[in-house]
């Protein structure tokens, strides 16, 4: 299979930069990283952790960089890694971190999704828009629709009860 039917099979990659306030990890990641892996959902192809100190200067670690403690098994995944981010991409991602803090950047491949991607390629299809909608922006609209429904309900409670009047 040559390179450009290898890159057709893919699934879609993405990318994230997690912070954590403090300068080390705790390496309790690994395991749910680990068990995504194993069930194929994702494969990981590139895993780096960025430092910033309190000043503001950057250091990149790859993982052979850092303590086994710190990345909890995440090691393994070191012999497979495509290596995909460039120098200017970590600069870039390094602007979002707070200074005084750490953060891991994981870019993955979503496998489970990798036939359809390749489907929709093979059959002309091309993807025009993506996105993610934030876990606390789902927790918001959830919460302002309960509070809506409570509103509603003490509304028609209250209604009920002038009617009895």
């Amino acid at each position: 299979m040559d390179e450009v039917d290898a890159v057709d099979e893919l699934g879609p990659v993405d990318w994230i930069v997690v912070e954590f306030p403090g300068s080390k990890f705790n390496g309790q990641i690994a395991p749910a990283l680990r068990d995504l892996v194993e069930r194929d959902l994702i494969r990981v192809l590139d895993l780096l952790v960025l430092k910033k100190d309190a000043d503001g200067s950057l250091e990149a670690f790859e993982l052979s960089d850092l303590d086994e403690g710190e990345i909890g098994g995440l090691r393994g995944y070191e012999s497979e890694l495509a290596m995909l981010l460039s120098e200017e991409d970590v600069t870039s991602l390094a602007a979002a971190i707070e200074p005084g803090s750490s953060a891991g950047v994981l870019v993955w491949e979503n496998t489970w999704a990798a036939p359809f991607a390749s489907a929709v390629r093979r059959s002309g299809g091309q993807l025009v828009a993506s996105g993610r909608i934030p876990i606390q922006a789902l927790l918001a609209a959830v919460e302002a629709d309960e509070k809506e429904e409570a509103a509603d309900a003490g509304t028609e409670q209250l209604a009920a009860t002038e009617g009895e009047i």
